[in-house]
């Protein structure tokens, strides 16, 4: 007998409820806008669909906590109470890497999360860095929905795509990321540099009043 659709759902939107997971939740729920939150987690919850989609099996081929905790803190580079001194997602890696190094994580799953947060933003090259990179980009770019890349939007059902916004709901998010990201890049000519998402993202802004990014997600599959 199959499980009901109710059960489908739950499953869909459960988070690992580990120890480190709950630590993550907490360090980033408090820092983070609602929106750009629940983002972090909508790439958690698409990362893991990719992950299906591709035949990757949980405790085999990838580890969850792991995927929640790049997935999850993958903007932590935006938030509030960072010290706002390298591009975003350089800070955000950096970050996570030491949380989870403080919680007894081993150095190279650390590594790994690292690697997954600093290349999120870097198509081509976050691909050849192994599975939690694939994941977490593919995660990430499945949020917004086309106009990131990544061939697997059709890895989400409608019904899907309903239940995971219906949990974690957009609120604008594309606005509201990208507002954070400007707002930290501007910061500091670091945290800007040419050809980045964080530069090209502020040069938009000041210059047009939108990033293309912004227009693309208009009218992709999710919208904003």
């Amino acid at each position: 007998m199959t499980g009901s659709p109710h059960e489908a759902s739950a499953d869909l939107i459960t988070l690992p409820g580990t120890p480190l997971a709950d630590a993550v939740v907490n360090l980033i729920r408090p820092v983070e806008t609602p929106s750009v939150f629940n983002h972090s987690v909508r790439s958690y919850l698409f990362a893991r669909l990719v992950a299906g989609r591709l035949g990757l099996a949980v405790g085999h081929d990838y580890h969850d906590d792991l995927l929640f905790a790049a997935c999850a803190m993958h903007d932590l580079g935006v938030a509030s109470d960072g010290p706002h001194s390298h591009r975003f997602e350089v800070e955000g890696a950096d970050r996570a890497a030491a949380f989870l190094i403080e919680r007894g994580v081993p150095a190279a799953d650390a590594d790994r999360v690292w690697q997954a947060i600093a290349l999120h933003t870097s198509p081509g090259i976050a691909e050849r860095h192994g599975t939690l990179c694939v994941l977490v980009r593919e995660g990430v770019a499945l949020d917004f929905g086309g106009p990131l890349g990544g061939g697997h939007i059709d890895a989400v059902t409608d019904e899907q795509a309903d239940a995971v916004h219906a949990a974690y709901p957009r609120l604008d998010m594309i606005r509201s990321l990208t507002d954070a990201i400007v707002a930290q890049a501007a910061k500091n000519p670091a945290n800007a540099p040419r050809y980045t998402i964080p530069g090209e993202f502020l040069r938009e802004r000041e210059t047009y009043g939108r990033t293309r990014l912004e227009h693309a997600c208009s009218s992709s599959r999710w919208g904003n």
